[in-house]
């Protein structure tokens, strides 16, 4: 992020003002042109006579916003009075676009005839230039002229929810350890999310990643497309639920929707907020850099008249940052404007009189720094992937013994797979299967349940039956290499390109298939069978003292999978949470 970029510009007068000495040149020279004028209509050289437009404009100046639907009819109202005003000589429309779709038209080179841009954060800006160099473009030059509106981060549910939450203060911990269940509108698109998985992962552990990594895989289980659908799905929900949203999206949906409102709840470890920023879209002012540096009064005009006088060009020729400065500056003081439509002032300050939240301002800071949010982005969409899931299970006799806490390892496997099932979302697919010698005559794996969508309750409760029967399943020893290669060639079979598809396999043990294929034709096998339109990575878990780890990890990396060891049984949910975080990093992990 660029200084020159973030920075404000300096009003018309205040640029005026540092130019005074210009005024009897300029007096000069309207004199001369209007004498030459007068002559030149005498002698004939004038054709085509200029007829002023109201207000005293020769021409009416395009003016083109693209604007977060959030805050594109509180711009609306302000540029239609604004074009209105005498000497403003513009025509102002404002187009109602998600930040998330402008900034891919930027980042794509696709700027367009927008003049200026009003995304709900300036965070927006960095992902411009992000994702403009992971397309290998150039981002088109955008400053912040002013910042115009605010609006508090908030945890909103329904009134028949609040009961439910007791009276242990909603805080974002809450959100963290997940005794509070959580719906986040996409962050990909939303940034009120993304700044709530920041205010998350700063109540998080610094010394166990996992314990963040866990939280957004239990919250990216379900993920609203839309504020207005996750505050549908809290109402129905049958635990208390809360929705990460802002002040403004409660005050929108309660004045749609007053017939069943939602309640903005305030984290009682503090929030964050978002502030609008008015940002000029490629740097058409031709001034020098000296009539632009930061100036602590750069807001310019108090209101929509001072503003006309600012933006008086007369002519729609002129470079529009003036223009654009004086439109900021009235969006900026439209505090009635703003409040009706449920914001805050840029400051944060400011009165509002909607059901749903308080009418005095809560304090609130700015939002985690843009990188932060960036990486927290990339983390939550490795998180978030869909997948396709082979899970297969070593059920030989070894899975009997007692693991280190007093429990056979077969139980502690079945309260981990418990924890980790309740984390799938519906949209992924899970098949599993259960291995040790000879299961289903010389063949070493049983098929227990079918590759198919958790969002089927009779598939989930057929899994859920199949982990709950495998200690009655337990025999034999461990037939580890012919059940990887059967695996990797079932997944294959009805491969699906828009998710992950893998193999997950749990082990305590090594291969004992005597009769079975050995590691160096699997791994030749494996070789075969590779495609890289069609990847298929073995993640497997060694689980307990007696595994291969060895051999384990040479067939995970020749798949691009990863292998884990899990030597303690309270090991294994963790290993289970870095088997999914770490799907983009395979096989390179730190």
């Amino acid at each position: 992020m660029t200084t020159r970029r973030h920075r404000h510009r300096k009003s018309f007068w205040q640029r005026w003002k540092k130019r005074w000495w210009l005024v009897p040149i300029a007096l000069v020279s309207i004199a001369s042109l209007a004498l030459a004028g007068i002559q030149f209509g005498a002698i004939g050289w004038i054709t085509n006579a200029v007829t002023p437009l109201a207000g005293g404009c020769s021409d009416i100046r395009p003016v083109v916003i693209a604007a977060d639907p959030s805050i594109a009819p509180t711009l609306t109202a302000v540029a239609a009075e604004f074009d209105e005003a005498d000497g403003n000589c513009t025509n102002t429309e404002v187009r109602s676009l998600l930040s998330a779709d402008t900034a891919a038209l930027f980042a794509s080179g696709a700027s367009g005839d927008v003049d200026a841009w009003v995304p709900d954060s300036a965070a927006w800006l960095d992902r411009v230039e992000s994702m403009a160099s992971s397309l290998g473009r150039t981002a088109p030059q955008l400053e912040i002229t002013d910042y115009v509106a605010s609006t508090p981060v908030v945890l909103a549910t329904t009134a028949s929810q609040v009961s439910k939450l007791g009276d242990e203060p909603l805080s974002w911990s809450s959100l963290l350890s997940g005794s509070v269940s959580t719906l986040l509108p996409d962050p990909e698109a939303s940034t009120a999310s993304l700044a709530g998985l920041a205010q998350i992962q700063s109540v998080s552990s610094t010394e166990d990643p996992r314990q963040f990594a866990g939280a957004m895989i239990a919250i990216g289980k379900t993920i609203p497309q839309s504020t207005e659908e996750a505050f549908t799905l809290a109402s129905e929900a049958t635990l208390p639920t809360v929705v990460i949203t802002t002040e403004r999206e409660v005050a929108a949906y309660n004045t749609s929707t007053p017939s069943s409102p939602v309640i903005a709840i305030y984290p009682s470890d503090g929030t964050v907020e978002l502030t609008y920023p008015f940002v000029e879209v490629g740097g058409s002012d031709s001034g020098s850099d000296s009539d632009s540096e930061t100036d602590a009064d750069a807001t310019g005009a108090s209101s929509t008249g001072a503003a006309a006088a600012t933006a008086s060009d007369n002519t729609a020729a002129d470079a529009p940052s003036s223009v654009l400065a004086a439109l900021a500056a009235a969006t900026r003081s439209s505090g009635e404007v703003l409040a009706g439509e449920g914001f805050r002032d840029a400051d944060g300050g400011g009165a509002l009189r909607v059901a749903g939240v308080p009418e005095t301002a809560t304090e609130a800071k700015p939002t985690a720094d843009a990188a932060v949010q960036i990486e927290i982005l990339r983390s939550w969409s490795v998180l978030t992937l869909r997948s396709r899931l082979l899970v297969v299970i070593d059920v030989s006799g070894s899975m009997l013994e007692p693991a280190n806490n007093g429990l056979r390892r077969i139980d502690v496997f079945q309260l981990a797979a418990s924890e980790a099932l309740s984390k799938f979302s519906g949209e992924a697919e899970l098949g599993v299967w259960a291995f040790s010698q000879n299961r289903v005559g010389t063949q070493d794996w049983e098929d227990l349940s079918p590759i198919a969508p958790l969002s089927d309750p009779a598939h989930v409760a057929q899994i859920n039956g199949v982990v709950a029967s495998l200690p009655d399943r337990i025999y034999g020893y461990t037939g580890l290499y012919d059940t990887i290669l059967a695996a990797v060639k079932r997944v294959k079979e009805d491969y699906d390109p828009s998710k992950i598809n893998s193999v997950l396999l749990i082990t305590d043990g090594y291969n004992e298939d005597d009769n079975g294929i050995s590691l160096n034709a699997l791994l030749k096998n494996l070789k075969a069978l590779e495609d890289p339109t069609q990847p298929v990575p073995v993640i497997l878990i060694g689980f307990g003292p007696d595994t291969d780890l060895k051999s384990m990890t040479e067939i995970a990396q020749s798949t691009g999978g990863a292998a884990y060891s899990a030597t303690v049984p309270e090991d294994l949910g963790k290993v289970l949470v870095d088997a999914l975080s770490q799907r983009s990093c395979r096989p390179n992990c730190t």
